[in-house]
Formats: C-alpha cells, sequence, structure tokens
C-alpha cells in the first residue's frame, strides 16, 4: 500500500518529463508532482454556497477506493497480505464505485460544466467496463480463476505460450487503460478548454486538500492499470511465495513501470485527440477485441 502511493506520483512525473524532452522541451522536475500534492494539501479548501456534504465527501471515498485497488494488484511478489482479496471482480468494483462517486461530485454543485463531465464519463464507462470486463472473463476462462496472485503465477508457469486471444485482451485492456485515465486520446489531462474536457470538468470546483486527494487517485490510477497490465501479462520478475527474490521483482517492476510511461508519452505525442463523439468507437473497438479475444479462449479450451 506504502509503495503504490510513494511511487503513483513519480510514474506521472516520468509520463511528463519524458512527453517534455520529446516535445523538444526541457520540461518538469520528476519530483514535481509530489510538490504539487504537498502545495494543494498546504492551501485552503473553497467550497460552493450549494455544495453539498457529497460534494465534500468524495475525494476521500475515491482516494480510498482507488488506492485500496492499488493495493490489491501484485507488483513485485505474489506474496502480499491482500492476495486473498486481490480479485479482478473486486477491482473493478473499486474503480466504479470510485467513478460513481465522482460523477456525482460533478453535479452536486449545479455547474454546466460539471454535469457535461459527469455525462461524458458515464458515456465512457458504459463502454468502458464492458470491455474490461471481457477482459476478465477470457483471463479466468484460461487460468481458471479471477484471483491477480493466482493468474500471474500461472503466466509465470511458462505453458502459456504465444497466443492470440491474450494479444487481443491485452489490446483491449490497454485501450481501456487509456480511457479510464483520461489520457489522450480521449482527453488531455492538461487541457484547460472546458468544452473538451472530461475529467477535469468534474473537478473545476475542488481546490486545496480536496483537489490533492483527487489528483493523487488520478495518479494511483495510473499506476494500477501499468500494474495491472504488467501483473496479468507482463508478470515475469516477479517473486512468489517458492521461488524468485522480492528485491529483483522490485527492480523489475520499476523497469515495467519506466518502459509503460515511455511508451504512454511516446503515443501521446505521436496521436492528436478525437472528438468526443468518435470515443464510441474507440471504446467499441476495445469492446469487440476483448470479446473476440474470450470467444477464441472459449473455443480453444472447449469450455
Amino acid at each position: 500500500m506504502a509503495l503504490v502511493l510513494i511511487l503513483a506520483p513519480l510514474l506521472t512525473g516520468w509520463v511528463r518529463l519524458v512527453k517534455a524532452r520529446l516535445l523538444g522541451r526541457r520540461g518538469p522536475s520528476l519530483l514535481q508532482p509530489y510538490r504539487d500534492l504537498a502545495r494543494l494539501l498546504r492551501k485552503e479548501v473553497v467550497l460552493a454556497n450549494n455544495a453539498s456534504w457529497l460534494f465534500r465527501s468524495v475525494p476521500y471515498v475515491m482516494f480510498t477506493a482507488i488506492w485500496l485497488a492499488a493495493g490489491l494488484v501484485p507488483v513485485f511478489t505474489t506474496d502480499l497480505a491482500l492476495a486473498p482479496t486481490a480479485d479482478l471482480i473486486a477491482l473493478i468494483a473499486l474503480l466504479g464505485t470510485a467513478r460513481f462517486f465522482l460523477a456525482l461530485a460533478g453535479m452536486d454543485t449545479g455547474t454546466s460544466f460539471g454535469g457535461i463531465g459527469s455525462s461524458r464519463e458515464m458515456m465512457i464507462a458504459a463502454l468502458a467496463e464492458p470491455a474490461m470486463l471481457m477482459v476478465v472473463f477470457s483471463v479466468a476462462v484460461l487460468v481458471r480463476t479471477t484471483s491477480l496472485a493466482e493468474i500471474a503465477t500461472y503466466m509465470m508457469g511458462g505453458t502459456v505460450g504465444l497466443r492470440v486471444s491474450l494479444a487481443l485482451a491485452l489490446i483491449a485492456l490497454v485501450m481501456v487503460a487509456i480511457a479510464e485515465n483520461a489520457r489522450i486520446p480521449i482527453d488531455n489531462p492538461a487541457t484547460h478548454l472546458e468544452l473538451t474536457m472530461v475529467h477535469e470538468a468534474m473537478v473545476l470546483e475542488y481546490s486545496g486538500r480536496h483537489l490533492a486527494l483527487i489528483e493523487g487517485a488520478a495518479m494511483l490510477k495510473l499506476l494500477l492499470y501499468a500494474a495491472l497490465i504488467a501483473c496479468v501479462f507482463l508478470p515475469w520478475g516477479m517473486a512468489t511465495p517458492t521461488h524468485g527474490n522480492p528485491l529483483i521483482g522490485l527492480l523489475s517492476f520499476l523497469a515495467k513501470l519506466a518502459a509503460a510511461g515511455t511508451a504512454l508519452a511516446v503515443f501521446e505525442t505521436s496521436i492528436a485527440k478525437m472528438r468526443v463523439f468518435r470515443v464510441g468507437e474507440f471504446l467499441g473497438g476495445a469492446l469487440l477485441l476483448s470479446l473476440l479475444g474470450a470467444i477464441f479462449l472459449y473455443v480453444s479450451r472447449g469450455v
């Protein structure tokens, strides 16, 4: 739990730094996200006059749910205290809970931009969650479980081989991760143009420690999806209760995070943001790929 909390701002800082270098700029420091969170925590909270208790509670609920979800994903070893509860279905439920409350908070103050952001977030969720569930079912058909620790152990066993179905599930999960983290081409996390914002439109009214919790939750969510992809599809180097060194597993996980951040930065600098009306096509493609992956695995297993 402490490891993901420490590494989440570092991953965000790495992505920003690589993007800046690719664009020919010096870019911010690698530790700038830590300074931003510390600065927000010191600032006073300003609340709208019509903000209810829900608006004040959502940052804490959202941060707790995503932090717990990130702590469920095995990162450097499968021998974790939360391993018995590290289930993919529970992971999706926690992420859905955080999204639901954030959408409510966006509409709570009655601003037009908050309502627009919440409606767009629900539109994205209506397509992203089924695709995510189909990825889970694809892996569950192969491994016969939804436990992340058991999935990682099975994938490291060397009996999986190269499967087209898993490749389709991996591509679908990457597409869902891009949409869930409000990254380009779905959304631009650095934009300040209200008509194109999705995630940022819902949090325009937040400030101070509330905004720090929301920003921290977004950083944790990015780390969560990078760790989830590494755990399910690239678990090599991870330690298990029977073999492997946790220190080597930690170094391997850091290398995977650096590679994921670099790949995300390269992708975002080489593609433009798409129109909101084309988001359905993007996530529809993710749903189709995940569905094909589940069907191929179902047929190949002869279930």
